[in-house]
């Protein structure tokens, strides 16, 4: 993709964030820009997910600058926050779907929340959405009725029902297995072609990370190691960008390298 005339819809400018007296994140500048898929990547604890957060408005910065589409982003309570934040999806790792309601519920609850629109409308997007993620047989089933890949897909229909231009994926292939993964990357890639959408992953699934990424932002410790294509990245002789990749084994599915400070359990 030649990205050399797209804008940054996402600006970070020496952000600093804290947990207390903790700092997890020292001074971090990047961007992302518009239609590509940014993968962030590092080992535990490397402040992968508090980058998520402090970006989504979850966490507040201690210092520094989070611009979204070119507004300041603060914390949720503030109403250019709030407005801003309508314009982003996020997929959490959990899925995080609520038990009690079915899957076109679940789907639904964001056009009911923030739009006006009337039911039948609003029946119509949950179809088209859940046609969008290869789901629409499961619209009358329940989160525990499904498999790991298809609360996944739903919970992907849910974070795309407001059509966001910025989709925010945390560990999507977590727990899955290689097949299933392998899928869930092709679909990202067709949402972002068909769709134009810029999509920020968290992961450190090597497969995923060489079939997805346009770009990586690797973090180390809490400090912004590499930022730029993955193909520079494997360039690397030493040092833990490349100790990163050399220890992965391809093929490997599974979570261990996560941080765990994202993980929103929701409940029906």
């Amino acid at each position: 993709m030649n990205q050399s005339n797209l804008k940054p819809v996402v600006e970070i400018k020496n952000l600093v964030a804290k947990y207390g007296e903790r700092v997890i994140l020292k001074d971090i500048t990047t961007s992302f820009l518009a239609s590509e898929i940014r993968v962030i990547l590092g080992t535990s604890g490397c402040g992968k997910t508090t980058l998520l957060r402090s970006i989504i408005g979850l966490l507040k910065p201690f210092s520094g600058s989070i611009r979204i589409f070119g507004t300041e982003i603060s914390d949720q309570d503030d109403p250019g926050t709030v407005e801003v934040l309508k314009k982003v999806g996020v997929l959490f790792q959990n899925g995080a779907l609520l038990g009690s309601m079915t899957v076109s519920e679940n789907v639904a609850l964001p056009l009911q929340m923030h739009t006006d629109l009337p039911d039948s409308i609003i029946k119509e997007i949950v179809r088209l959405k859940l046609a969008q993620v290869d789901l629409p047989h499961a619209a009358d089933l329940y989160p525990g009725e499904l498999s790991g890949g298809m609360r996944k897909r739903a919970a992907l229909a849910r974070a795309l029902a407001l059509d966001p231009p910025l989709l925010f994926c945390d560990e999507p292939s977590a727990g899955l297995d290689p097949v299933t993964s392998a899928g869930l990357d092709d679909l990202l890639l067709r949402l972002r072609k068909m769709l134009g959408i810029t999509i920020v992953v968290v992961t450190h699934e090597l497969f995923s990370i060489e079939k997805i990424s346009d770009k990586i932002t690797f973090l180390y410790k809490g400090s912004l190691l590499f930022d730029g294509p993955l193909s520079e990245a494997m360039k690397m002789k030493e040092g833990p960008v490349s100790d990163f990749f050399k220890r992965q084994e391809p093929g490997s599915t599974h979570d261990k390298s996560g941080d765990s400070d994202f993980n929103l359990e929701i409940s029906g």
